[in-house]
């Protein structure tokens, strides 16, 4: 077998079982960065997004105009959008109802945590996934190394008189490759996962902190029934 062999070789070579294996690692690695674009594309929108929004919040723009141009687009509202739009809804139409201030605030905040929740989700798709590929890629490589090096063994022991380097290398070569495909399938996995989560705990923290301030609003607005704000 000579020496520059390619992986396309090794894998033709194989034994029907570490083709599996390949064939299973080669479309997790695929997967996991197909999710890594689409993750890395979705929360630099989503920080883009947030510091639009902020930027417009924080203006002193009355809260009805603001919500009024939010929910007057075709797209629904996303991330902080999203909860301010839930929460402000919620406000008006409790307040419009003459209910008692503290109602308001309740219901007020109990829909911005619903669409929190919601928001959460869509910041923690697909995570599970690069964490599952991340975790057990090596060792699924690993079970493809050790079943193609058992059958090079076992083929060895049945046919061949005498045991050498040259007549097992080839076979424990394309065993090998297993383990390094479970590898490339993992690492950038893990990467990308610690990453995303560094990003997502991130913007949860953002989401947290501007739930509060908008509380805050909401609690004056309710016991003053002033229409325009002032950053707290």
């Amino acid at each position: 077998m000579p020496a520059d062999q390619s992986i396309l070789v090794y894998f033709t070579d194989a034994s029907l079982i570490v083709k599996l294996v390949m064939l299973l690692l080669l479309a997790a690695s695929v997967m996991s960065w197909t999710i890594i674009f689409q993750r890395g594309s979705f929360l630099k929108r989503t920080r883009t997004a947030i510091n639009d929004f902020e930027d417009k919040f924080w203006s002193g723009m009355d809260l009805t105009n603001l919500y009024n141009e939010i929910n007057d687009r075709e797209e629904e509202p996303e991330g902080l959008e999203n909860i301010f739009a839930a929460g402000f809804h919620e406000f008006a139409r409790l307040r419009k109802q003459g209910v008692a201030p503290a109602i308001i605030m309740e219901g007020a905040q109990r829909t911005m945590r619903i669409a929190y929740s919601r928001e959460m989700d869509k910041l923690e798709q697909n995570l599970a996934f690069l964490a599952t590929v991340g975790s057990t890629s090596p060792y699924v490589g690993l079970f493809g190394t050790v079943w193609g090096i058992m059958t090079s063994f076992h083929a060895l022991s049945s046919g061949a008189q005498q045991a050498t380097i040259a007549t097992v290398a080839p076979g424990i070569s394309e065993a090998l490759v297993a383990t390094a495909m479970g590898l490339f399938a993992a690492i950038p996995a893990v990467i990308a996962y610690n990453r995303f989560v560094n990003d997502v705990e991130r913007l949860l923290n953002h989401y947290d902190t501007f739930q509060e301030e908008f509380s805050a609003i909401l609690y004056r607005q309710a016991h003053a029934g002033v229409g325009h704000y002032e950053k707290a």
